[in-house]
């Protein structure tokens, strides 16, 4: 089992977070996507934790956190953040999140400008639509025993089909990541995305700010990462080949583009 670590958030929910690089460096916080958890990160820590001290957790009702019944919403998911942050100590940190985690890390820079040095928004949107999208979504984990059909349609989304053919074992991981998840957290987190709708107030985020993209990206489109970085005063755009997990398909671009902006 990996060295976790546990807080209990404001509304008694436990949340799981681990720390990476030495102490004393600065703090760079990673936040995971839907139907995963911290360990989607694993291939990049070794890297950033050079420079940085990395902290990742998993997101209330994915891997090792709390599953609590009922709809989520991004402003419990941002306070999550915040509280984890309090409850170490932690003054300020780069964010980077992906998806899910860039939703987060828009509300923080929105919300709690003054705890996010650098920002760095990965695969994700302001909005995304329709919301009966999400419900269809929400009704079908009713059904699913285990996530199986879940899973593989996340990993239709997530990776080219020339990965997915020659059943690389990172796929088998993140397999095993989804059919992990409780379906109560992911409906729970899908609901979050449903109602999430930033684009207006993400004008207000004044942090330095990295825009990733995929152009081959099925879920948050190349055109929601242009966006997000046309309506984020000074942001800047990096477009990857990749489809959705662009910190996995093409990592040592991703890694770049992240350390060169840091």
């Amino acid at each position: 089992m990996e060295k976790l670590s546990f807080i209990t958030a404001g509304d008694g929910v436990r949340i799981a977070y681990r720390l990476d690089g030495a102490p004393g460096l600065p703090v760079l916080m990673l936040s995971n996507s839907i139907a995963t958890s911290h360990a989607m990160w694993d291939g990049q820590v070794a890297a950033l934790a050079q420079r940085f001290r990395v902290l990742r957790y998993d997101t209330r009702g994915h891997g090792q956190s709390g599953v609590p019944a009922g709809a989520y919403s991004l402003d419990r998911l941002g306070r999550d953040v915040l509280e984890l942050l309090d409850a170490l100590g932690i003054e300020r940190v780069h964010f980077l999140g992906l998806s899910l985690g860039g939703f987060i890390g828009q509300w923080l820079a929105i919300h709690a400008p003054e705890r996010i040095d650098k920002l760095i928004l990965s695969n994700t949107a302001a909005q995304l639509g329709p919301a009966a999208v999400f419900e269809e979504r929400i009704a079908a984990l009713r059904d699913d025993t285990g996530l199986r059909q879940t899973a593989e349609t996340f990993l239709a989304n997530w990776f080219p089909a020339s990965m997915r053919e020659a059943q690389a074992p990172v796929i088998d991981r993140f397999r095993a990541m989804v059919q992990a998840t409780d379906p109560q957290g992911l409906a729970g987190a899908f609901a979050a995305v449903r109602d999430a709708d930033l684009r207006r107030t993400i004008r207000l985020i004044a942090a330095p700010t990295l825009v990733i993209g995929g152009r081959h990206d099925t879920v948050t489109l190349a055109a929601h990462s242009e966006e997000l970085a046309a309506a984020i005063p000074g942001a800047r755009l990096v477009l990857l080949p990749a489809v959705h997990l662009s910190n996995v398909e093409r990592e040592g671009d991703f890694l770049d583009a992240v350390l060169s902006f840091l």
